[in-house]
C-alpha cells in the first residue's frame, strides 16, 4: 500500500513537471508569434515610411466631354458623379452607367459638391437657388436614383462650396458670404433638414474673403474636428472642434490678396497635422506661398516648399496610413506627390484632374473635364 502511494506521488509530481514544461512551451511559442507579428507590424511601417512612389498608372473609366466633373462618391465600388448642367449618374463596377438629369423649374443646377453619410448621397449646387438634393440609392441588379429637395437658398449672393457629413445624422456644407460671414449651414436629422448658422455666431469676413468650388475639399473634418478654408483677398482657416457648435478663425500665411488667390484644397490627416494647396489659377506656374501645413491643429501654419513645384493645385489629399508623409495634389497641370509630408515634390504625370480621393494607400479615383480615371500609384 506505501509502495502504491509513492507511486502515485511520483505520477503526480511527473505530471506537475509535464505541465509546466508545456506552460512554458506554449509560452513560447506565443512569445515567437507575437514577436514575428511585432516585427511584421514594424517592417510594414518601416517599408511605408521610407517607400517613394514615381510612377503611376492612369485608366479612364469614364469618357464624356459634355461633363466638367469636380465631385464625386465612391460606395462599394460604385462612382455617383454630379456636374454642371444638372448632369448626374453612377458608373457601376461592371463598367455599365446610368444618368440623370436634375431640373429645378427651367434650371439646370450645377453641382460641385457632395457627400455620402454611410445611407444616402447628397448634391449640393453653387449658385442662386442653391440646392441640396438627398438621393435614394441601391444597387442590386437595378439602380434607383430617386432624389428629394432638401434645401433651397435663394439670396442672390449665394454661392456653395463644399460639404461634408460628421456621421449619419451630422453634416455640414459652406459658402461665399451673403452677409459678413462665410455660409455655413448644417444639418442634424440626416439630411432631410438644414439650418444656416447666424453671422452672430461666426466670425466676421474681411473685404473679399470667400471660398472655392474647385474641388469640394474647403472642407475637412477628423472626428468632431472641423476645418473650413477660405480664399480670395483673405485666406483663412475657420475651426469647430464640437462639430460647428462654436468657431474660431486661424490666420494663414498662403498667397492672397487677390479675388483668384488662396487656399483651394484642405485635408488633415489627424487632428494635428494639415496640409492646405492653391495659388493662383490665373497663373498656374507660380510656386510662391501656395502650399502651406500645420503640425497644431490648424492654429498656425507654414509655408514649405516655397519656389519649387507644384504650382496652382485645386485638390491635396493625404495617402492613407502613410503616418501623414505622402500626399498627393492633382490640377489640370498634373499630379504631383510627396514622401515626405510636403517639404519636397516630384511630378508624376501630366494628367490633368480636378479632384482626387484615396481607396487605400496606392489606389485613388479622380476626376476632371471630361473623365472619371481609376490612379494606381507604384514604386
Amino acid at each position: 500500500m506505501f509502495i502504491c502511494c509513492v507511486a502515485l506521488v511520483l505520477i503526480y509530481k511527473a505530471f506537475l513537471f509535464l505541465e509546466k514544461i508545456l506552460v512554458m512551451k506554449n509560452l513560447f511559442v506565443v512569445l515567437i508569434i507575437l514577436s514575428f507579428l511585432s516585427c511584421e507590424q514594424q517592417k510594414k511601417e518601416e517599408i511605408l515610411s521610407s517607400r517613394e512612389l514615381s510612377r503611376i498608372w492612369v485608366k479612364d473609366i469614364l469618357k464624356d466631354s459634355t461633363l466638367s466633373i469636380r465631385t464625386f462618391e465612391e460606395i462599394d465600388g460604385n462612382i455617383y458623379y454630379a456636374a454642371h448642367e444638372g448632369k448626374a449618374g453612377v458608373l457601376l463596377n461592371d463598367g455599365s452607367r446610368v444618368t440623370d438629369l436634375y431640373k429645378y423649374d427651367s434650371i439646370l443646377p450645377s453641382f460641385r459638391a457632395s457627400a455620402f453619410n454611410g445611407k444616402n448621397i447628397f448634391y449640393l449646387s453653387i449658385e442662386s437657388p442653391a440646392l441640396i438634393y438627398k438621393l435614394d440609392y441601391h444597387v442590386n441588379n437595378k439602380v434607383y436614383l430617386n432624389h428629394s429637395l432638401v434645401y433651397k437658398e435663394t439670396h442672390e449672393k449665394a454661392f456653395y462650396d463644399s460639404m461634408k457629413f460628421w456621421n449619419e445624422q451630422e453634416g455640414i456644407a459652406m459658402g461665399d458670404p451673403t452677409d459678413n460671414c462665410i455660409s455655413i449651414i448644417i444639418t442634424r436629422d440626416g439630411g432631410n433638414t438644414w439650418t444656416k448658422i447666424s453671422c452672430e455666431d461666426l466670425p466676421n469676413v474681411t473685404e473679399g474673403e470667400a471660398a472655392f468650388a474647385a474641388s469640394n475639399t474647403n472642407i475637412s473634418i477628423v472626428g468632431n474636428h472641423t476645418w473650413i478654408a477660405t480664399g480670395g483677398k483673405a485666406s483663412r482657416i475657420l475651426y469647430s472642434s464640437d462639430k460647428g457648435k462654436s468657431w474660431e478663425i486661424f490666420e494663414t500665411p498662403i498667397i492672397q490678396g487677390t479675388q483668384t488667390t488662396g487656399i483651394y484644397s484642405i485635408d488633415f490627416y489627424d487632428e494635428k497635422s494639415g496640409f492646405a494647396i492653391g495659388g493662383d489659377y490665373t497663373k498656374p506656374n507660380d510656386t510662391l506661398n501656395n502650399k502651406i501645413r500645420t503640425k497644431d491643429g490648424g492654429k498656425t501654419w507654414q509655408v514649405v516648399a516655397n519656389g519649387m513645384g507644384p504650382g496652382y493645385r485645386s485638390c491635396v489629399q493625404y495617402i492613407p496610413n502613410s503616418d501623414g508623409k505622402e500626399l498627393v495634389a492633382v490640377g489640370f497641370k498634373g499630379i504631383d506627390y510627396s514622401h515626405d509630408g510636403g517639404d519636397s515634390w516630384k511630378h508624376v504625370s501630366d494628367e490633368g484632374f480636378y479632384t482626387i480621393r484615396f481607396l487605400n494607400d496606392s489606389v485613388a479615383y479622380a476626376a476632371g473635364k471630361g473623365r472619371i480615371s481609376k490612379l494606381i500609384f507604384r514604386e
